[in-house]
């Protein structure tokens, strides 16, 4: 997002944080509605784009929010819907994509309430291993013929009772509202979300044997001294990493596996 937008996103997240505090607020009956709005502007683009419309005014696009869902969405959505149309917009797409992160933040939020924030960011990363290791799994949650219903159940069969309820509600949502994304890219976004919930950043280690608590803490803790951010780390394993390890955050690979040496020096003669 540009500058207008990105202000806009900044403002309501924070207003999302002050209503989550209050212990009156239902986070996940939020999340539920700002998920379903979501949903409705993404279909409607007269109705995004009026809402966004810069020579409107701020008061009365949050008239037409009250007019439109008021009723349909509890008090707490509505007045968040209503302080979001009466921010400054750089294009109307960026409205949509700003509920769709504060449902997700407001999922989260719940899961961080209710501790297990850490459980959700472990199996949003489980899941995503498995989705890339299945050809099929794959192609039947990307499938576009394959109508919502469908793969709602197919998801509530593979995490129902063996993830968290905001897990499967997380990876529900962008399985069947992908909105242009790959299915890796949003449970990508996704595990951001999660880190940024705690103020850490995520670091993906793959090693060829499971590292034991010792290793994970040493290698968290200088991670933590070298980014200057707390590290939350998603673990996987390898057999074809042949030693040693290989850390990626976000673009910024570190690569220390004895198998990766190897190919550097092996280009090095060839050269």
């Amino acid at each position: 997002m540009n500058g207008a937008s990105r202000e806009a996103l900044a403002a309501a997240r924070e207003r999302l944080d002050a209503l989550t505090d209050s212990t009156s607020v239902d986070a996940v009956q939020l999340a539920d509605e700002l998920a379903a709005v979501t949903a409705l502007l993404d279909r409607e683009a007269g109705l995004r784009r009026v809402l966004t419309d810069p020579a409107q005014p701020g008061e009365a696009k949050a008239t037409l929010v009250q007019r439109l869902i008021g009723g349909q969405v509890s008090g707490t959505t509505a007045d968040l819907l209503s302080g979001m149309a009466r921010a400054r917009w750089s294009q109307p797409r960026d409205l949509v994509d700003a509920l769709e992160e504060l449902a997700n933040v407001a999922d989260l939020t719940a899961a961080e309430k209710s501790g297990t924030l850490d459980d959700v960011e472990d199996e949003l990363f489980r899941f995503g291993r498995i989705v890339s290791s299945s050809t099929d799994l794959r192609a039947a949650l990307t499938d576009r013929a394959a109508g919502a219903p469908a793969k709602t159940e197919l998801l509530h069969r593979l995490l129902g009772g063996r993830a968290k309820p905001a897990t499967e509600r997380l990876v529900t949502r962008l399985v069947t509202a992908p909105r242009g994304r790959s299915l890796e890219a949003g449970l990508e976004s996704l595990s951001k979300l999660a880190a940024d919930r705690r103020d850490r950043m995520v670091a993906v280690v793959t090693s060829a044997v499971p590292l034991s608590d010792g290793q994970r803490q040493r290698l968290g803790a200088a991670l933590t001294k070298l980014y200057g951010r707390r590290m939350h780390l998603n673990l996987d394993v390898d057999p074809e990493v042949v030693g040693g390890i290989r850390v990626q955050v976000g673009d910024e690979v570190i690569n220390g596996s004895i198998a990766d040496r190897l190919e550097d020096a092996a280009r090095r003669m060839a050269s």
